[in-house]
């Protein structure tokens, strides 16, 4: 365990698994107290608590579905009332569906934009209301899609387009406070979830993914995680508006 988010409280959205429990993994393990917020899988967000904990780290679930804004408010207080305050937020909770326009329902563009969308509103705005008088982070999770879609993820895609035009927006209107806000962009990641799925890295799908990466591998979450710490820490003060691709030049 380093030091460099000592004393520092995160809260990770959608962090039972995958990308999400990547993060608040890596969180904890540079020395932040974390919030593992999930919306239906206590005992996924439990075992990230419990690996946490057993690695020397401070951490807490806290059950939320991040596109009601009640859920939202009750996510902050408790974050609050058993930590204190806030100094990050990482905007990982998201959905996914991908059809074509053809097959395009209204339901699914709900369900999609509710998520991908208004709930990064809606943390942010209750985020920005307990940041301390140093300021804040805020790390929002988007996607290759968002800039690269393939044809039947337009609805995907739209919204982690949004996403990148939220984070320079809020980058230009949170500035004077001292709110850093940033993204990062994944491609392809080799997560537990596609591993239990019993699609095993040498699979064709795969090394369909790998082949587009200039760096010949697949993104893990901790290497998502990695650069969610550098954006939640000091050494990233000067940076805001930005978007990092983490992806071993995928294209």
């Amino acid at each position: 365990m380093n030091n460099k988010l000592e004393n520092k409280v995160v809260v990770v959205t959608g962090a039972s698994k995958g990308i999400g429990a990547g993060i608040a993994k890596q969180m904890a393990a540079s020395g932040a107290k974390v919030v593992v917020n999930y919306a239906s899988s206590k005992e996924s967000a439990d075992a990230v608590v419990a690996d946490i904990i057993n690695a020397g780290g401070n951490a807490i679930a806290v059950q939320g579905d991040m596109s009601n804004q009640s859920d939202v408010k009750r996510l902050f207080e408790e974050t609050v009332n058993f930590f204190g305050g806030l100094d990050v937020l990482v905007n990982n909770a998201g959905v996914y569906g991908f059809s074509l326009l053809e097959s395009f329902t209204e339901d699914s563009y709900r369900r999609i934009f509710d998520l991908n969308v208004l709930g990064v509103l809606l943390t942010s705005q209750e985020a920005i209301k307990i940041f301390g008088e140093n300021g804040g982070s805020i790390i929002n999770i988007s996607s290759f899609a968002g800039t690269r879609p393939e044809p039947y993820s337009v609805v995907y895609a739209a919204s982690k387009g949004a996403v990148d035009s939220i984070t320079y927006a809020l980058s230009q209107e949170l500035g004077s406070k001292n709110i850093r806000v940033n993204s990062i962009r994944p491609g392809g990641v080799f997560t537990d979830g596609v591993a239990k799925l019993g699609i095993a890295e040498e699979s064709e799908a795969i090394q369909s993914i790998v082949v587009r990466s200039s760096l010949g591998r697949m993104a893990t979450p901790n290497d998502i995680g990695s650069m969610a710490v550098f954006f939640a820490s000091d050494e990233s003060r000067i940076i805001t508006g930005q978007t990092v691709e983490v992806s071993g030049g995928f294209k």
